[in-house]
């Protein structure tokens, strides 16, 4: 055996004298136990005691606690230093954050404080605690999707007459409106408003009362915690209520998607803003300069953008990839571990929305080259064909075909679109045809318009005048539900909170008489 060779004996030994012996051990500090307090006491603190005031209120009103003790206990509660708290580093004294704060209650009210845990366990009430950290995130984020959503109408109404060439397949396709092209974006950003609202409504269940996994024998009133907290309902069974993480898939597939979603419009924005598409100017308070090349003006607030966007899809698979293959139950893989990506996804994309919001409300378009380009582009020629049947009555392949070779010869003798006309026209259908026909030069012109061409298309949710008056009118509506929708979340949430406030003082005022 080799001199520096070791047996387990030996290195259990060493791992002894390095690790300790006492929970915690310092790697599990390092890895686990520290960086858990530190998000808790940044993350979860303000709602820790909240929590702690509702359930000493309800076990008040249940008289599981005395009125007398409550409101020793509660004063406990609000001398509490949440400060000091914040500051405090992970010593391993406490094995987290929970038990040091109701170490801190005990000593401020003596042993009596202890009945704060009664009727609850960690598991119900972390969930609780991670819950309401998501709520309020959620509805943050969604107002700010919200603001994005309304100054992107207000772009559609801005430029609904604003001429473009729609792109399929990275193709020139049709003439169409930018403010068409934009107000059709709000919809799929409504989409994901109201998948952030229905990740909201699901998160915001209360699982107070569940206890450890199988409620308690006190009688304990779970419905006044929900109504405390300003959580929408109970989730009504108690090991749904420590054992369910689809809450947290939710709210992660809903703002993954959300983010591929927007993803695909900046990409368009960032290719618009290249010299060669020419089609969009970043306001100068949002672009860099290059450090060598004079010429330089970088939309780099854009391109962040793109790179966020895929930080927040990236954290959303790692809470999707940590429930994957879990148990149904308590389960670490749900908790101190994954809240914290759930919470950077939510954080970086309110900022993503907010950064966007406004590079929106301030950039400038380029109308001129829009429209030049519009002009010298074949892209109308599919009303050409649908004149030729509707006007001519030449079935629609024929036509089809007829025009495809006007197209062709155009392209070959360096022709633009204007310089197709009834006389062109006429000799492509004759050689096909072997008859002859006459156009009207006045009628093959409007059809080469590409205002006539967008104009035409008044059929819902198509780019004419009155369909785009329509879907911005729509659009304004949806957006004003939307913004109420919030505005009744965030009343109804502050009046519980508040109320949480106004009782735990009168509980104070009530011992101290």
């Amino acid at each position: 055996m080799e001199k520096n060779y070791l047996n387990l004996s030996q290195i259990k030994e060493q791992v002894e004298e390095f690790e300790g012996t006492k929970f915690p051990v310092k790697s599990y500090s390092r890895i686990e136990l520290e960086p858990a307090y530190n998000e808790a006491k940044k993350n979860l603190l303000d709602y820790m005691m909240l929590v702690n005031k509702a359930h000493l209120i309800m076990l008040k009103e249940q008289e599981i606690v005395e009125d007398k003790d409550a409101g020793k206990i509660m004063k406990g509660i609000l001398e509490v230093d949440k400060d000091k708290f914040r500051n405090n580093e992970y010593t391993g004294e406490f094995e987290d954050l929970y038990f040091e704060v109701e170490d801190q209650i005990i000593k401020n009210t003596g042993d009596i404080g202890g009945n704060i845990h009664i009727a609850r366990s960690r598991n119900d009430m972390g969930v609780a605690l991670y819950r309401l950290a998501i709520r309020d995130r959620l509805l943050s984020l969604y107002k700010s999707a919200c603001e994005l959503q309304k100054v992107i109408i207000e772009f559609s109404e801005e430029h609904k007459e604003t001429i473009m060439i729609a792109h399929t397949h990275t193709q020139q396709a049709q003439p169409t409106y930018l403010g068409h092209y934009t107000i059709g974006f709000q919809w799929v950003l409504n989409r994901d408003i109201i998948r952030l609202k229905s990740a909201f409504n699901t998160c915001n269940r209360s699982t107070l009362g569940a206890a450890a996994i199988t409620t308690s024998g006190f009688n304990v009133n779970r419905d006044r915690m929900r109504e405390l907290l300003g959580f929408n309902d109970v989730i009504e069974n108690s090991y749904d209520c420590i054992g369910g993480g689809d809450y947290l898939g939710e709210v992660a597939t809903s703002i993954q998607l959300a983010a591929i979603n927007l993803g695909r419009f900046v990409s368009d924005l960032l290719l618009w803003a290249t010299q060669e598409f020419n089609i969009l100017k970043v306001s100068k308070g949002y672009v860099q300069i290059s450090s060598i090349m004079p010429q330089k003006r970088n939309p780099v607030s854009i391109e962040h953008i793109r790179a966020l966007l895929s930080s927040v899809i990236g954290n959303c698979s790692t809470i999707l990839t940590m429930l994957h293959n879990t148990p149904y139950g308590d389960i670490v893989d749900t908790e101190d571990d994954a809240q914290p990506y759930i919470w950077k996804a939510m954080d970086t994309m309110k900022d993503i929305y907010n950064l966007l919001y406004s590079i929106m409300a301030t950039l400038e378009i380029n109308k001129e080259v829009l429209k030049d380009r519009a002009e010298k582009s074949f892209a109308m020629v599919t009303e050409l064909a649908d004149t030729l049947l509707r006007e001519y009555k030449i079935p629609f392949r024929l036509a089809h075909s007829i025009v495809s070779a006007s197209v062709d010869k155009c392209m070959k003798e360096g022709l633009l679109p204007k310089d197709i006309d009834r006389k062109m026209l006429e000799t492509l259908y004759e050689e096909k045809c072997g008859r002859k026909i006459k156009f009207h030069e006045e009628i093959i012109k409007k059809a080469l318009d590409p205002y006539n061409f967008v104009n035409i298309r008044s059929v819902e949710g198509g780019p004419a005048p009155k369909s785009m008056k329509d879907m911005i009118s729509k659009g304004r509506k949806a957006n004003v539900s939307n913004i109420n929708w919030h505005d009744e979340k965030f009343a109804y949430i502050s009046n519980s909170i508040n109320s949480i406030e106004n009782l735990s003082k009168e509980m104070v005022r009530e011992y101290e008489r």
